[in-house]
């Protein structure tokens, strides 16, 4: 991947990140395209030599998963995969359907900022509540089996976090809440935002809207971005972590 580190101006451009990928419409093949995408995050943070740790994966009842968590531990790693957020779609024959039909699955991204604290953002300890529970089930393979996994909701907003990646119950507690300042900053933004289109007399999008990217397996060959136009013809090739001209078309095209 060219160095794009100079047009990466953003305000939390330079950032470590929080990815998340959440199973959407789709039954199994949904669940089993969310754990492809995280494969090939995976995969790309590899190749690049980044660091990683997997915070949380929520296996799905057959196959796949129905939502993880990873923590990119990288300089500038949000500024390169901010463009990542949104809706993926894979069109392909499915491999859970009896007569091997044509299937379309959805899958959410979503890329955060990380903040290990927030001086704009004052967390009440009256306001959260913290559960422990044992790390299980299927995503296993991801983490660690460890007994000190932690769940926070912040009661005010509803929003709910959990580690279990740690083996100690303290360090998983830390991490869940440097997660929790960024689900809440994205949720202060979000607040603003929809003050503004109340103000302009606008619709708020739908929460899914429409997808980013298409992987298409069938009936030929081909990923591509809507909002960049980037194109390649060989799938595979990107989901074994081949992202670079999707993220340095979407850099180029925003910055």
């Amino acid at each position: 991947m060219k160095d794009l580190t100079e047009r990466l101006t953003g305000q939390y451009d330079r950032r470590q990140a929080i990815l998340s990928i959440y199973a959407g419409a789709g039954g199994t093949d949904a669940q089993d395209w969310a754990e492809m995408l995280l494969g090939m995050y995976l995969k790309f943070i590899k190749k690049n030599d980044w660091s990683a740790q997997v915070i949380e994966v929520k296996g799905g009842k057959e196959a796949g998963i129905k939502n993880a968590t990873l923590a990119i531990e990288t300089a500038y790693a949000y500024g390169y995969l901010k463009g990542e957020s949104g809706v993926h779609r894979l069109v392909r024959l499915s491999p859970f359907n009896a007569d091997h039909l044509r299937h379309t699955s959805f899958a959410l991204v979503e890329v955060l900022p990380q903040f290990k604290e927030m001086k704009e953002i004052n967390i009440r300890p009256e306001d959260l509540r913290v559960e422990t529970f044992r790390a299980s089930g299927p995503g296993g393979q991801y983490v660690n089996k460890v007994e000190s996994a932690v769940r926070i909701t912040h009661l005010p907003t509803g929003i709910v976090v959990s580690c279990q990646n740690e083996r100690l119950q303290g360090a998983n507690k830390k991490r869940a809440m440097e997660w929790l300042y960024s689900k809440l900053h994205q949720y202060n933004l979000k607040g603003q935002e929809e003050k503004k289109r109340q103000i302009r007399g606008e619709l708020s999008p739908a929460e899914w809207g429409s997808q980013i990217r298409s992987y298409v397996l069938h009936p030929y060959q081909m990923v591509k971005d809507h909002r960049t136009g980037v194109k390649i013809g060989s799938p595979q090739r990107v989901l074994d972590g081949k992202l670079d001209k999707f993220i340095e078309g979407f850099i180029k095209k925003t910055a």
